[in-house]
């Protein structure tokens, strides 16, 4: 019998297992219903994004079965869906085309086998637990590529739904093809009715009957049913028949050349793929309460790519248009993609004609609606009015993504972030403490201005770990406000002045004749210092010191003090220069011992 850690670590490694032994029964009909749904998009966006990267248009139906069902398996996400992806397709042509050389089968072969080498990649990038980079996409992030990734399938789907297409390289060019199109007449009336009719039955049915019929099973299938009767299938743009076979491997002819030639590439398309599904899954996941594993997920996605390459596909990554379908149509789980599979391969062998009657609109209606699902206006409305600094940089992710491309965008956000970070931290919350009588702790003055300073001491807070953008900042900052409490104390009065910063106006009544003796830093906050930093600390204690002063750091971490230790600095902040609340340093250098102090507040 596994013990209760095999059985653990098994249900790690496989995902699809501890799915499958906590599936509830509630899941089974939305699963189904989502899964044969799902399969009406899987065969067009395979077949055209196949050929889209110079292959048949049979190798995009193998490249969508297999990894789904491996990724059903091993990928960590309920209901992600993989698939040939358009971001995809230009470098996978432009990669094994040139060494294909006008040969059909090798560029079949090449694709499996690149799509083997991102497999590869993905799956040891995995392994080696680099996964953490999704922790670098936050929430402002998210929001603006879904955004973005919303609008860039809309508009991708307004030719298809009015009976048209367009080639275009960008957003940009294909908005002002759209244009030009419509403004020339191209316009195909009866696609347009099939579209707009669909999006009408799916809408209507969402609003007037709350989801509990399938809107968009109702419109494939009427479309299908309307052009079988009326043999509409000449008359409308229609997905096409769909090949018979199973997936089936196709390697033959490869030399040890081609892994050296396709490495590069390999690498290129990893980064891609695993930025696209990381972001799409992690987003997914926190709408719906889950979390995902970076590394899991790389993994996952590795072992659907080794897969689909070794059965006839290429490389895939998660579908921006079709996971939106799966979740619009109800799906809880992996099983709705398994079924989506499983349905496209009982097309193939029993009924490849019956796309052949499905008009190209209807599937752009219901692209297009799963897509407008994926917008959250308000969750950037909602950043900007909490951090305006967070929806800059959703803004900005947003406009990456849709002018330049998934991973450019993203890196540009992400670096941005750092930049955001860097700043925060440079000129961070700061205070002077003091104490209310009758409250416990000591508040920051300028939130309190009541608070008075403790006779002879100084207490201030720096809201952030001391690096070499803020070591000064932190210094110059102690200085300041030790100037001025020594004035107010020679002066006797009320303290109208401070720093220019976030809490200025540090008021309170002076102590004339009470010089300052202790400066005490409540360094809870300092998380981390680095060298710069320590020679900026060191500079503050002989400041202070040639003006009789003691510096006493209070409630600082533990790994900070190894810092400092490390450094050599053992005796120059002996024990007794810390200490372990504020309270206790006030008590020690004042000689009072009260019971309504506590910590720093």
């Amino acid at each position: 019998m596994p013990t209760g850690r095999t059985r653990s670590v098994a249900l790690s490694l496989i995902p699809g297992l501890d799915t499958a032994l906590h599936y509830q029964r509630a899941w089974l009909v939305p699963d189904l219903r989502s899964g044969v749904v799902l399969s009406f998009l899987l065969i067009p966006a395979g077949m055209g994004y196949a050929e889209a990267s110079g292959l048949p248009a049979y190798t995009g139906l193998y490249a969508t079965i297999v990894p789904l069902l491996v990724y059903a398996v091993f990928g960590p996400s309920r209901i992600l869906v993989l698939g040939p992806d358009s971001a995809l397709a230009p470098i996978i042509a432009a990669s094994i085309l040139p060494l294909a050389a006008g040969s059909t089968e090798r560029a079949v072969a090449l694709a499996g086998l690149l799509g083997i080498l991102v497999g590869l990649a993905l799956l040891i990038a995995g392994l080696l637990r680099l996964g953490f980079v999704t922790d670098l996409l936050s929430k402002p992030i998210r929001v603006g590529y879904l955004n973005a990734i919303a609008l860039l399938v809309i508009i991708s789907q307004i030719p298809k739904l009015l009976g048209f297409s367009v080639d275009a390289a960008g957003p940009i060019q294909e908005i002002g093809a759209i244009g030009q199109s419509i403004a020339a007449g191209s316009i195909d009336p009866a696609a347009m009715l099939f579209g707009l009719a669909s999006l009408a039955v799916i809408i209507g049915l969402r609003f007037v009957l709350g989801g509990r019929i399938p809107g968009v099973l109702v419109a494939v299938v009427a479309s299908v049913v309307v052009t079988a009767i009326f043999s509409l299938q000449n008359v409308v743009p229609v997905v096409g028949v769909m090949p018979q076979g199973l997936p089936a491997p196709a390697l033959g002819g490869l030399v040890w050349a081609d892994v050296g030639s396709l490495l590069g590439p390999a690498l290129g398309i990893a980064l891609i793929a695993f930025a696209d599904t990381g972001v799409l899954s992690r987003t997914l996941a926190a709408r719906r309460g889950d979390t995902v594993n970076g590394s899991q997920e790389m993994a996952g996605l590795g072992l659907a790519n080794i897969g689909g390459g070794f059965l006839g596909g290429f490389p895939v990554s998660a579908s921006a248009s079709r996971t939106p379908v799966a979740e619009q149509a109800g799906a809880r789980s992996q099983l709705a993609n398994v079924v989506g599979a499983l349905v496209l391969v009982l097309f193939m062998l029993l009924a490849p004609g019956v796309t052949g009657y499905l008009p190209s609109a209807t599937l752009g209606a219901v692209v297009m609606v799963a897509a407008a699902g994926l917008l959250d206006i308000s969750g950037l409305a909602r950043l900007w009015r909490f951090d305006k600094t967070d929806a800059l940089l959703s803004i900005a992710a947003f406009l990456g993504v849709f002018l330049v491309g998934v991973l450019q965008g993203i890196l540009v956000a992400i670096g941005l972030s750092f930049i955001a970070f860097v700043i925060r931290a440079w000129r961070p919350y700061k205070a002077e403490l003091g104490r209310i009588e009758g409250v416990r702790g000591y508040h920051d003055r300028f939130r309190h201005p009541d608070a008075e300073r403790v006779p002879g001491i100084v207490i201030v807070r720096f809201d952030a770990p001391l690096f070499f953008a803020n070591g000064g900042i932190f210094d110059d900052y102690v200085r300041s406000v030790v100037r001025r409490a020594e004035k107010e104390a020679q002066a006797g009065g009320r303290g109208t002045g401070a720093d220019a910063g976030e809490s200025s106006r540090a008021g309170g009544p002076g102590h004339a004749g009470t010089p300052i003796h202790t400066v005490i830093v409540a360094a809870e906050p300092i998380t981390d210092i680095d060298t710069t930093a320590i020679d900026e600390l060191l500079d503050l204690d002989e400041y202070l010191a040639s003006r009789g002063m003691t510096l006493i750091l209070a409630e600082m971490k533990g790994p900070v003090k190894d810092q400092l230790q490390a450094f050599g600095l053992g005796d120059r902040f002996p024990p007794e220069r810390f200490a372990p609340t504020v309270g206790a340093a006030v008590d020690a250098a004042s000689g009072e011992l009260r019971d309504d102090i506590g910590g720093a507040i």
